[in-house]
């Protein structure tokens, strides 16, 4: 029963103060109370603390866009954060482009030049991967975690404190209030006093109502000396939680300095990758790389008439064609075989559309482009692009 009676005073003096305060921050709001501001000192901590808190998440939302761009990756990561549980492992998109590469090299042909080149370039791709997920682990664990435990952890507190003053404020200038309309009410008495109405009954009772009122006057004085008191002690303790946020500052630099490092370890690793991959590429047999040395995009030029630099002979008796071949098979009126480097799909229906490694065809027409001979396959007849072409012996 006694413990029934605290609850239900306790839960009315929690509903007087909730009032209290609400009535307070009602009339500030409209102009008829005056409020205690903050020392300039605090102010700037609470606006150093806000500001730190917005731009801190800022960075760690992009960070982790940045980190893994996927939408649907990052809320399943969340999720799992969240249940306390490690996410499975998932391969990124360098390692399944790796993976990719190295099944279809595979599938043409080790042997083959395409082939080998894209078991290469996928082996390279995994190693890419692997320096990716490195980085994103790395980039976590030194740089993401601390922002996360700033707002999560100390900009927490933070807040919880800078609320609790808020409340200590409103009880104080609640106190003052009071305590301005006690004042008011015994100096009204007071006069009324001096005025020496006639009557026994008069005088007793306005000596009983000046005695309810001094007696008020001095509840309200002690109850604003305490509000006061509990006021200052929370600005003290918000203001040295406040005064932290220099040291956060200096914790996300060193934090920062990790994350760059990790940053450029990871690039220093793919600049090696790559330059290594160039090198294996540039070993190869030059009848196979010379067609990707001449024409990095397979598109015909109106100022290019030369598909190589010379003519390769291969032990398969093919040769690239060369100035002169090129020359001569325009000033002769002969025909030739050509066997095609690239598909092409033709532009409009005076052209011929090939496939790679067919072989056609071909002859020079009087007055035709110097960047076009004319095609022949079985019956169909059209133009073709000098630079999808090598000649045959």
């Amino acid at each position: 029963m006694n413990i029934m009676d605290f609850n239900v005073k306790k839960l009315a003096a929690d509903a007087g103060t909730f009032l209290s305060r609400a009535v307070q921050f009602t009339e500030e709001k409209l102009g008829q109370a005056e409020k205690t501001e903050l020392d300039a000192h605090l102010e700037n901590l609470l606006s150093k603390a806000e500001c730190t808190k917005i731009w801190t998440e800022k960075i760690m939302k992009q960070t982790e866009v940045l980190l893994q761009p996927n939408p649907n990756a990052r809320i399943e990561e969340f999720v799992y954060e969240k249940l306390d549980r490690k996410a499975p492992s998932r391969i990124n998109n360098p390692e399944l482009l790796g993976q990719y590469m190295i099944d279809a090299g595979t599938e043409f042909g080790p042997g083959t030049a395409y082939g080998n080149a894209l078991i290469k370039c996928g082996e390279t791709q995994k190693r890419i991967g692997t320096a990716d997920r490195e980085l994103i682990q790395t980039s976590a664990l030194n740089f993401l975690t601390p922002l996360r435990n700033f707002i999560e952890g100390d900009y927490k507190t933070i807040a919880k404190e800078r609320k609790l003053l808020q409340n200590k404020r409103l009880d104080l200038d609640a106190a003052k209030t009071r305590l301005k309309k006690a004042k008011a009410a015994e100096t009204r008495a007071s006069q009324l006093n001096s005025a020496r109405l006639e009557g026994d009954n008069n005088m007793v009772n306005f000596s009983y109502m000046l005695n309810f009122l001094h007696v008020k006057w001095l509840k309200s004085e002690q109850e604003l000396r305490i509000t006061q008191s509990e006021f200052d002690r929370q600005a003290e303790i918000t203001r040295l939680l406040l005064e932290g946020i220099s040291s956060t500052h200096a914790h996300h630099l060193r934090c920062l300095n990790d994350f760059v490092e990790a940053q450029m370890t990871y690039y220093a690793q793919c600049y090696q990758y790559m330059l290594d991959l160039q090198k294996q590429l540039g070993s190869f047999p030059s009848s196979y790389s010379n067609n990707n040395q001449t024409s990095v995009a397979p598109v015909p030029s109106a100022s290019s008439n030369v598909i190589g630099s010379s003519a390769l002979t291969s032990t398969s008796g093919l040769v690239i064609a060369s100035p002169t071949n090129l020359i001569d098979l325009k000033e002769c009126s002969g025909s030739r075989k050509a066997r095609v480097l690239y598909d092409y799909d033709a532009a409009n229906s005076s052209e011929l559309s090939l496939l790679a490694d067919e072989v056609i065809t071909v002859f020079s027409v009087v007055g035709m482009d110097s960047d076009w001979l004319m095609g022949e396959r079985g019956n169909q007849k059209g133009r073709v692009p000098i630079t999808y072409l090598e000649l045959l012996n």
